[in-house]
């Protein structure tokens, strides 16, 4: 017979972000706990409120699987005496197992003999396994953990009810003195507590006490109200899909409603107004049919329709304070220049073992300039970058932005414009804020794109410099992102970026201003900003290759991050190709060898040492593929080094590398390390897997 079981933990409100994750682990947790207690089942459902996370479990079998095992003991030799009799060591292990010497029988295994016996270990009653479900609940974990009462547990928040039904039957387990019963709560204002009769109640019985367990019924709910509402309107209402479940995770009993504010403010920019209401007040703003912004909002409450006039017009004056102090900073910041605030910037600090934002704007400039040159922007662009890089971060001085942070750079945007900056320009200052999340929307401009490019290389150098390095998961100044964002950007535009040339740029900068490096001068940190660097492209990189793939591509952390990711496309794509493995081979027996010679050896190969005709031809080969290396694409040069294995071949069985003559020796060395170079921008090789 299958049965159904229902876990609940009521609590005080948790976090809305905290809600569908926690939701998501306690399934898992769940499902794990019954795979290892060896109890079967069909589905989990789960149920999440801000003040619930439950789980069914439904076609729970009635009892474990019986295990029925031979379990081994001594050799035989051991568990007999010399006169046959059981040995102590026989009874000891027969005891062990629940059984008796008598139930002892022998084996060979691997030409021994050893005693054995047959143990049955009947399965566990589903109500006698599920008693041990009190640890599934303590083990749950969560961003933000509180103790409460006198207590030394913690939990993102304290709890309040307990509820553990097998069918109609309650499986008992306590928390803190909160002991597991059958009585769930309703609607905090507007239900009543329930005793539920069984678990298949779940959680009918709770929509009648106004709560809505099923995250996802309760969403669509939400959705179809907002559509009801901008249908009868002629709105169009833009559903953001984390705040819809921020929204949804606030509420039991969803019931949406429109409110508005007064026309005067659409005055102020579309973002501010947006902001507002999305980010402060997790409100849905509002458009006609074209596009254009209206003075109305859509919320979410969590209750039912009575005095929903109230409720809108608490709503709206909370709003109207906001779009009030929005107005206020937006025409006082209008009174200075951008002049005026990257003035105020010099008194900033970014940091205090780094210095003010100012000196950081001046650094990033010349950063910005280099790059910009040496990936190729236009005059025009190299001026506009210039001019961006010299005021980008003025907004974080103005009310607007102190008031409403999350408008840094959208505000700069906006003021510049305002103050005849050209479009590029203005652009670029918000785009250097991008990307805002690990696969957040990138710079679209080349100038928005450098000038990011050179803020965020200049952020991971100065910080680095000052001995503040992410440790763990511990990254309070978000260098990881920055680095993500560095190689995304390069990836996004296929420039030939890499590590070697954003720490150029630092080191110009450095050069021709080193009263801006005072306190982060870039020394001894090369190394640990290329292995930095390079995680975050083999971050990107991880899941769309083969493993030895990965491995060999980033081996060069040097390479361009375009070339990297085209050259591990181009092994993928040769992988299953005739001859593959033989070509590795030749290849990497060339690149084990060329190790031999020091790095200091940079002599040219010198054809009048040659004792063969093999070392003239493997030599002429060389020459042959370099004529038109630089200038092929990643994948004929891929072709070409293949191309090398016959003369390889035949250069390794008619010629001895390690020669007794030194200069015939290094001679030979300095021809293989040849090769190896140029194989390394595939990186190492030698990783591959080619059985």
């Amino acid at each position: 017979m299958a049965h159904t079981y229902l876990l609940e933990i009521g609590l005080e409100e948790i976090p809305a972000h905290v809600v569908t994750p926690s939701s998501q682990q306690l399934v898992k947790k769940m499902e794990n706990f019954l795979q290892a207690e060896r109890l079967e089942f069909e589905k989990i459902e789960a149920y999440s409120t801000p003040r619930r996370l439950a789980v069914k479990v439904l076609g729970l079998a009635d009892k474990q699987a019986d295990i029925e095992e031979e379990a081994k003991g001594p050799a035989k030799k051991i568990a007999l005496d010399a006169e046959g009799n059981w040995s102590k060591a026989a009874q000891g292990f027969s005891r062990g197992q629940g059984c008796t010497p008598d139930d002892i029988f022998f084996k060979e295994l691997k030409g021994v003999e050893y005693a054995y016996v047959k143990k049955f270990i009947p399965g566990k009653t589903a109500k006698e396994v599920l008693s041990g479900v009190k640890d599934v609940v303590m083990d749950l974990k969560f961003p933000t953990m509180m103790r409460w009462s006198t207590n030394d547990f913690e939990y993102v928040r304290p709890i309040r009810w307990l509820v553990s039904l097998l069918d109609d039957e309650v499986v008992s387990f306590s928390v803190l003195e909160r002991e597991a019963g059958r009585t769930t709560k309703g609607h905090r204002f507007l239900g009543k507590d329930i005793k539920l009769a069984n678990a298949q109640q779940y959680p009918v019985a709770l929509e009648k006490e106004m709560v809505i367990a099923d995250a996802k019924k309760r969403q669509a709910m939400i959705v179809d109200q907002i559509e009801q509402l901008a249908a009868k309107n002629d709105w169009q209402v833009v559903v953001d899909p984390e705040l819809l479940e921020e929204v949804n995770n606030l509420v039991e009993y969803p019931t949406v409603f429109a409110g508005s504010f007064d026309k005067k403010y659409l005055t102020i920019p579309d973002a501010v107004l947006i902001t507002s209401m999305k980010d402060h007040q997790r409100f849905f703003y509002v458009t006609d049919q074209a596009g254009n912004l209206l003075p109305n909002f859509i919320s979410v409450r969590n209750g039912n329709k009575e005095h929903l006039d109230n409720v809108i017009a608490g709503n709206e004056k909370v709003l109207t304070a906001r779009l009030e102090d929005a107005a206020f900073f937006y025409e006082e910041d209008q009174k200075q220049t951008i002049a005026d605030y990257v003035e105020r910037l010099k008194k900033v600090m970014f940091h205090d073992k780094i210095g003010t934002i100012y000196e950081k704007m001046e650094r990033v400039n010349l950063i910005a300039h280099y790059l910009g040159e040496k990936l190729g922007l236009s005059d025009q662009e190299l001026a506009d970058l210039d001019r961006a890089s010299q005021i980008y971060k003025f907004d974080l001085v103005t009310g607007m932005v102190g008031e409403f942070s999350e408008l840094q750079g959208v505000m700069g945007e906006i003021y510049a414009k305002l103050q005849g900056e050209n479009d590029a320009v203005a652009r670029a200052i918000r785009e250097e804020y991008m990307p805002t999340s690990a696969d957040g929307e990138l710079p679209a401009s080349n100038v928005g794109a450098v000038l990011s490019l050179a803020d965020k290389i200049d952020s991971i150098q100065a910080f680095f410099s000052a001995g503040m390095l992410p440790s763990g998961s511990n990254d309070p100044y978000a260098l990881r992102r920055q680095a993500l964002g560095i190689v995304r950007i390069a990836l996004d535009k296929n420039w030939a970026l890499s590590t070697p040339l954003l720490q150029a740029a630092v080191r110009d900068a450095y050069t021709k201003r080193p009263d801006l490096y005072e306190k982060i001068a870039p020394s001894e940190n090369k190394a640990e900003i290329r292995d930095f660097i390079a995680d975050r492209v083999q971050q990107i990189l991880t899941g769309n290759l083969r493993h030895d793939v990965l491995e060999a591509v980033m081996a060069n952390k040097d390479n361009a991050f375009t070339l990297t990711r085209k050259a591990a496309d181009s092994l993928t794509k040769h992988l299953e190709d005739a001859n593959f493995k033989e070509d590795m081979e030749a290849l990497t027996r060339v690149t084990r060898l060329a190790t031999k010679l020091a790095d200091k050896d940079v002599d040219s190969v010198d054809p009048a040492l040659f004792e063969n005709d093999s070392e003239k031809e493997l030599y002429n080969a060389v020459n042959t593929l370099k004529r038109d290396f630089a200038t092929a694409d990643i994948d004929e040069k891929f072709m070409a080094l293949r191309s090398l294995r016959q003369p390889i071949e035949r250069y390794f069985e008619e010629t001895m590398v390690m020669a007794d003559d030194e200069a015939v020796k290094f001679n030979r060395l300095r021809q293989l390390a040849e090769i190896a170079r140029l194989t390394f921008i595939f990186g190492s090789l030698d990783a591959l897997n080619t059985k």
